[in-house]
């Protein structure tokens, strides 16, 4: 992505200050702990699957935990939920620290060796826009890589990251709805997740780094929400997201029958028209917010 990001308050203090809140815990500032003062860049495959196009600075340092114990163990909790979701075991999760530039470490990246770095920067500003579900759909999102990296997913390809990108908006949508994910029943409690993920992205449909335009990522987050309904492999969720998500890629919806799943086709037929709006922004961003 290429934006330019400024955040003139904030300070090395920036997590403490963002996370603060009505209770004691908040204003614990734990001592993290220092694991490398080296932090590997990602490579070019990685470089696809970044929140923001800013790398980690020389002074970045990596840790095992945030300001807070509570916001530690939250990020521990659903970093457990989202891989058992899918019955795998834990990536690494690490965070990563710049005392002396903070905005360095606005950025979570996946990495192919079973990583995930989050910054301390991003973390604060997601839980202060949008509360613990805007880091969760970040962190999922991220988990959508690991995804893609063990089984050789997106199976469609082009030129920019889109569907890789996409795809692992759909991943966090349907995370977000899952009973033993994030359980959110309604999607009108996914939007405020949505609007802060899709306010950082890259547009610039030519570059390497496009992520999908707003309209396509409220699509991709919307599918991942409905594919929520039905309990999926990987690689079934990927069949599934681009059978019903041509249409971002070749400007068409397929509307053939979904012979591999007759039950899910079904029910998809209700909202192939909706998702069609919602892609070519038809639906607003805000008649988006108010879907059911």
């Amino acid at each position: 992505m290429k934006i330019k990001l400024y955040f003139p308050i904030i300070t090395g203090a920036i997590a403490v200050l963002s996370l603060a809140a009505c209770n004691d815990d908040s204003l614990e500032n734990v001592d993290p702990q220092q694991e490398n003062l080296k932090i590997e860049q990602p490579n070019a495959l990685e470089k696809v699957c970044y929140y923001v196009d800013q790398y980690w600075s020389s002074n970045a340092v990596l840790t095992t935990s945030l300001p807070t114990s509570t916001d530690t163990n939250f990020m521990n909790s659903q970093m457990t939920k989202i891989a058992s979701l899918w019955g795998r075991s834990n990536p690494t999760l690490r965070f990563v620290n710049d005392p002396s530039n903070p905005n360095s470490t606005y950025n979570a990246i996946s990495y192919s060796t079973g990583k995930i770095y989050y910054g301390y920067a991003i973390y604060a500003d997601a839980k202060n826009k949008g509360g613990n579900i805007v880091n969760a759909m970040i962190l999922a999102h991220e988990y959508g890589h690991q995804l893609q990296y063990i089984f050789g997913l997106p199976s469609v390809s082009e030129s920019t990251a889109r569907p890789n990108e996409l795809e692992a908006d759909g991943f966090a949508g349907y995370y977000l709805r899952r009973p033993n994910g994030y359980n959110q029943t309604t999607f009108a409690q996914i939007a405020t997740a949505y609007e802060f993920a899709q306010s950082i992205g890259d547009y610039q449909t030519t570059s390497a780094g496009h992520h999908g335009t707003p309209p396509q990522r409220r699509s991709a987050v919307r599918l991942g929400f409905l594919l929520g309904q039905y309990d999926l492999t990987a690689s079934s969720f990927d069949y599934n997201f681009f059978y019903y998500y041509q249409g971002v890629l070749n400007g068409t919806y397929k509307m053939g029958k979904n012979s591999q799943n007759p039950e899910i086709d079904a029910y998809m037929s209700k909202y192939i028209d909706e998702l069609r709006k919602i892609q070519s922004g038809e639906i607003s961003a805000e008649e988006f917010k108010n879907l059911q």
